[in-house]
């Protein structure tokens, strides 16, 4: 390519490429300028105002927790207390001496059982009675010589 082509080539496309120019920092709007650009309304003129400087510069609100990190309040407690409390606590709990009665914890456990089926404890089951023998040790050992001659099994 020849030299006069590539210079017209970069003269049509210097139009669409810019050079960047160092930007000075926007200043916020003077309330002159800012005056254009509210409308004629005139209820709520100085709020809009107001609204519109506030939006550019230095003096655009900065209320964001972008920045900021959130303090813990378990970490805070944990760093104005440094000695751990458990020891203690369970020296108090494993030596008190009161102890509830049974009546006591079935009033409490019956109180905060909910009234539906699911939240009540199964009931304990009842063991069946042996029932009493119709015969007597006597009446078997007499059976056994009986039938046998002799007793079978000694007594232990």
């Amino acid at each position: 390519m020849s030299a006069s082509l590539v210079r017209r080539g970069l003269e049509l496309l210097s139009d669409d490429v810019k050079v960047k120019k160092n930007k000075k920092p926007q200043q916020t709007p003077s309330s002159a300028t800012v005056m254009e650009l509210v409308g004629t309304k005139r209820q709520g003129v100085t709020r809009q105002v107001k609204r519109l400087q506030g939006r550019l510069g230095p003096g655009k609100s900065k209320a964001t927790v972008k920045d900021k990190r959130i303090k813990s309040a378990v970490e805070e407690f944990r760093k104005k207390q440094r000695e751990s409390q458990m020891s203690v606590n369970l020296a108090y709990f494993m030596n008190t001496d009161y102890k509830a009665t049974d009546s006591d914890t079935r009033k409490i456990l019956n109180h905060s059982s909910g009234r539906q089926s699911r939240n009540r404890p199964d009931e304990p089951a009842h063991k069946p009675k042996e029932e009493p023998s119709l015969f007597t040790e006597e009446e078997f050992e007499q059976f056994q010589k009986e039938y046998f001659g002799r007793t079978v099994e000694q007594k232990k």
